[in-house]
């Protein structure tokens, strides 16, 4: 029975505790089933080819003609900046935790475990429908270089449809480029690292060419008030552009993924990190300013705007470069989506929370075969059947979902204290009020400490703020202000967002209400914010930590609760629907078999505690934890 609660609460107490627990790290955080052997250049390309997609070669002119014109610039500066925020959360993460499972893993050692399994299944969903969209968009660019070949082949030679939802034909290149890529990523990880340095160095230098050729062929005049200027669209369009291009650097997360496979994690992710969103934002800047400069915005064509603008400007011959440059850009997307994805889905069935069958290493390999094969197959039947327009409509919300998360985990692990093994540390108590202590020496340090004052650890009021706030907080357990305040930082965020977004239309609030309810949150989220900073945080020079938390992190919860807000409701819907699956999968298979359950009911050996009562005297306390969870515990008072 669980003490200090009614005993009609204990089951939801113990419910609560169970969808809250948070995963145990081992002391050795360097082993792994999986190979390491992946260097900072190898994540560098990868965090590259995950960046720089097909978004490069239409994207940008989409933008361009359609929110921004030649500000379009503008906006990839502020989308740059923007992933930059969350880049430097998933960088903290993947040096401090260099094992695979990107967002689902971070959020799995701070936040709870329900909390990280629904993450990971929003974010497998999210690589699914991104790698089949990406194979679509492949297939369709390769069939127009061919004038349609190969879809008027199949409608008329095998099948097609008329269903919505559904594409009007089953795309066959679209699936078998999925099968093939999956085949050669099962090799194993220096095959898919091999790869995506063949595809991201041709893509590289197209981009190259484009640049030199393009500039060649720049005319400033294409910038001029004649042509509707430089932002036509004013500060509403850059913003709105800005929100449309924060999706091409999605993928630097790719990186956070392969840090169980990095040979020196710690260094390798946060350089990674740094030198592939530079590169990226380069590329999308300067591409962007060639397009722009080549020819006039309006006249862009939103479906292949760099093949589009070297042919209007009298060199046919360079589409064909930019062709290969598009196809092989997309190469290297799906090779990441199809190496994050099943490593997605290894965490989770390693840590018992999704089928157990995905947790199977190959022993030549080192790669979880299962996972990459079964989810390869299930991607290709996507891409096969469901049309591009559709599967884009899916996508997004999960991953803003993930940075919002990891960034609120940022904060909360970054003033927490430090956890170590559970051998040398202490142990859970029966009782909240009881703190527990392996050595009487290490208690007795304690009390000395907490009768000269000197309290001031991780997660505690800083020094400068005790005379004023420690009567009010000085009593709460460390970190535990802290996993309030981002609770309600997370809650205002949301609040003022949808005012923002829904206060004039369609709530058609009036001024003074909407007003106020800015004034509100606004107040509420900045004051969640100086709540958190008032406390002493980790000061851990061993491995990169974000800057200026939690005004960093804080700043990035803000921004993707804005993006969510922008999505449509038929998009909410869908994921809603997805959620409740999730939730049928993790009450009915992975709460009963999460290695978490499992290590909480292990018996555990008769140990001596030294507790303090909450009166101030010590016990000394001999624990025989039973599977049940219930402690027998003889006593023996010291006054």
């Amino acid at each position: 029975m669980v003490r200090g609660a009614p005993q009609g609460c204990a089951p939801a107490v113990r419910l609560c505790q169970r969808l809250n627990r948070l995963k145990t790290l081992d002391g050795d955080m360097m082993a792994t089933s999986l190979k390491r052997c992946l260097s900072t250049l190898d994540l560098t390309l990868m965090g590259v080819g995950g960046m720089v997609g097909s978004g490069l070669y239409v994207l940008t002119g989409t933008v361009a003609k359609d929110k921004a014109g030649p500000a379009v610039i503008v906006s990839f500066i502020f989308a740059g900046f923007a992933s930059l925020l969350a880049a430097f959360c998933y960088a903290e993460f993947g040096a401090r935790i260099p094992k695979t499972g990107s967002a689902y893993m971070f959020t799995y050692v701070s936040v709870g475990e329900v909390w990280a399994f629904l993450i990971g299944w929003n974010v497998i969903l999210e690589n699914m429908i991104g790698g089949a969209a990406v194979a679509r968009a492949w297939s369709g660019y390769l069939d127009s270089i061919f004038n349609h070949a190969i879809q008027n082949f199949t409608e008329t030679h095998i099948m097609q449809w008329n269903v919505p939802f559904l594409a009007h034909y089953p795309d066959l290149l679209a699936a078998g480029i999925l099968i093939v890529a999956s085949a050669f990523i099962s090799f194993g990880v220096q095959v898919s690292s091999y790869l995506n340095h063949i595809f991201s160095t041709v893509s590289m230098c197209v981009i190259a060419f484009i640049l030199v050729f393009g500039f060649m062929l720049a005319d400033p005049t294409n910038w001029s008030q004649e042509q509707g200027g430089f932002a036509p669209y004013g500060l509403s369009g850059i913003l709105a552009g800005s929100a449309t291009c924060f999706y091409a650097f999605v993928g630097f997360d790719v990186i956070a993924s392969s840090s169980e496979e990095a040979k020196n994690p710690q260094k390798a992710v946060p350089i990674a990190t740094a030198i592939s969103l530079g590169l990226a934002a380069t590329a999308y800047i300067l591409v962007s300013t060639v397009l722009t400069l080549m020819v006039p915005w309006r006249t862009l064509d939103p479906n292949s705007a760099l093949a589009d603008a070297f042919f209007r400007r009298g060199y046919s011959w360079a589409g064909i470069i930019v062709a290969v440059g598009s196809i092989c850009a997309m190469n290297t997307v799906l090779l990441c989506n199809l190496f994050s994805l099943p490593r997605i889905v290894y965490a989770m069935a390693e840590d018992g929370l999704f089928f157990s069958i995905f947790a199977r290493v190959n022993p030549l390999t080192k790669v979880p075969v299962n996972a990459i094969l079964v989810f390869g197959v299930l991607m290709a039947t996507l891409a096969l059947i469901f049309d591009l327009e559709a599967l884009v409509q899916f996508l997004s919300i999960g991953t803003l979902l993930a940075y919002t998360f990891v960034a609120a985990s940022v904060i909360v692990l970054r003033f927490q204290p430090e956890k170590t093994n559970s051998k040398s540390t202490t142990s859970s108590s029966p009782n909240p009020n009881l703190k527990q202590y392996e050595s009487f020496s290490d208690k007795l340090q304690l009390v000395e400490r907490q009768k000269t004052g000197e309290r001031h650890g991780v997660g505690q009021l800083k020094a400068c703020w005790e005379p004023y706030l420690d009567r009010l907080l000085g009593d709460c357990e460390p970190g535990e202000v802290v996993a309030f305040s981002v609770m309600t930082l997370i809650v205002s965020a949301v609040s003022l967002c949808a005012v923002l977004e829904f206060g004039n239309d369609p709530l058609q609030l009036p001024v003074w209400s909407f007003s106020m309810l800015l004034v509100i949150f606004s107040l509420a989220f900045i004051f969640s914010l100086a709540l958190i900073w008032i406390h002493e945080p980790q000061t851990n020079a061993k491995t990169f930590q974000v800057p200026f938390v939690p005004l960093t992190p804080g700043a990035s919860i803000l921004l993707n609760v804005f993006l969510m807000m922008k999505l449509t409701l038929l998009t909410w819907i869908r994921f809603t629907v997805w959620i409740a699956i999730g939730l049928l999968v993790y009450f009915g298979y992975g709460i009963w078999h999460s290695k978490e359950g499992l290590r909480d009911l292990q018996p555990k050996d008769m140990a001596a505690r030294y507790v303090v009562l909450p009166s101030g005297s010590l016990v000394e306390t001999v624990q025989n934890v039973q599977p049940d969870g219930q402690v027998q515990e003889p006593a023996h008072s010291f006054q």
